[in-house]
């Protein structure tokens, strides 16, 4: 599954309508509502989590995926040492990291293209992306219909 930074993840694209999605890749293994009622799609056989925002038309905004299939400019980036992928991404001018440690995770989050990279162990187990926000302070979307 090819991560499009700025776009979302596959097909997925952010600002399609939760309608789009099943289009694509039909029901939801599990479909609910978080605590600030956002929809929330995942799809097992995916290793991908979708969130769907209330205050944004229930448009998608934010991806979560854990899929050994992900790359990211051609690189596989899950079960890989953290110094290696931000080597891959430093070819790619994606060299700026703001690092958070809690219990045995550390995420290496990139603002510019809100992207995270969680790690275990040294290596990425997770992988987050989300919609960028633009100077206006409003959501970037990039689906159109």
């Amino acid at each position: 599954m090819k991560i499009n930074p700025k776009i979302g993840i596959d097909k997925l694209i952010f600002g399609m309508k939760q309608n789009d999605v099943i289009a694509i890749y039909g029901k939801p293994n599990r479909n609910y509502k978080d605590e600030d009622d956002n929809v929330i799609f995942s799809y097992n056989s995916l290793k991908i989590r979708l969130t769907f925002y209330k205050d944004e038309e229930l448009k998608l905004g934010y991806l979560v995926a854990s899929s050994q299939d992900l790359e990211l400019f051609g690189n596989k980036i899950i079960n890989r040492k953290i110094t290696d992928v931000k080597k891959d991404l430093a070819q790619k001018g994606i060299v700026k990291f703001t690092q958070e440690e809690f219990d045995t995770f550390e995420n290496y989050f990139n603002e510019e293209n809100w992207i995270i990279l969680q790690t275990e162990f040294e290596e990425v187990v997770k992988f987050e992306i989300g919609a960028i926000i633009n100077a206006k302070d409003e959501f970037d979307w990039k689906f159109k219909k």
